[in-house]
């Protein structure tokens, strides 16, 4: 083979490499260890929410495999390129995407309204009317499952609000995730508002 021949070859790789792109995010309970594939994950007992940005540049699946506080496991993204959400915690992470608008989240909602935030709340946490369509999420302990197309969606994990100044008009696509136990208290504080 000829050199030319050779650097057309490395050429076509590279721009073929270079069309597809997976970004995992990976929640967890401690540190996040990665080797320099970015393939072998490890975790430990822990209680402090950690976060590790992933990115892979394959057009197939890509395996994860994991060592984590209840053993040894194998996460398999989606074939299709885009955001993906790896849950390595020891609860539940829901979440959906967000309507951002100018009102800066300065709502009143009524009475009836809370009553269906509630409902809508305790189906999210119960893994109910879960559908992508639906652009909601449920994502069990030791599961990953693909958000969006749009790797440079923002998501805002758990433990994290939505700063009230934030500017969604860069950011066509914002989701926000909590643990179950976090949608559980914000359940507990809406009660209260009705009742």
């Amino acid at each position: 083979m000829d050199k030319l021949s050779l650097l057309a070859i490395i050429c076509v790789s590279v721009f073929l490499f270079s069309c597809h792109h997976k970004k995992v995010i990976v929640y967890a309970d401690s540190d996040i260890q990665v080797d320099n594939s970015s393939n072998n994950i490890t975790v430990t007992d822990g209680t402090t929410f950690t976060i590790k940005e992933l990115e892979f540049g394959s057009g197939s699946a890509v395996d994860l495999n994991v060592q984590w506080p209840k053993g040894k496991i194998v996460l398999t993204t989606s074939q299709d390129d885009g955001l993906s959400i790896a849950n390595l915690t020891a609860d539940t992470i829901v979440g959906c995407y967000q309507h951002v608008g100018a009102d800066n989240g300065r709502v009143k909602l009524t009475t009836d309204q809370l009553k269906y935030a509630v409902d809508s709340l305790y189906q999210l946490t119960g893994g109910l009317n879960i559908a992508p369509r639906n652009r909601n999420y449920f994502i069990p302990p030791g599961k990953v499952v693909k958000i969006t197309d749009n790797i440079k969606a923002k998501i805002f994990p758990p433990y994290t609000t939505i700063p009230g100044g934030f500017d969604a008009t860069e950011t066509p696509e914002v989701y926000k995730f909590y643990t179950n136990r976090e949608v559980r208290e914000i359940i507990e504080k809406l009660t209260k508002m009705i009742n």
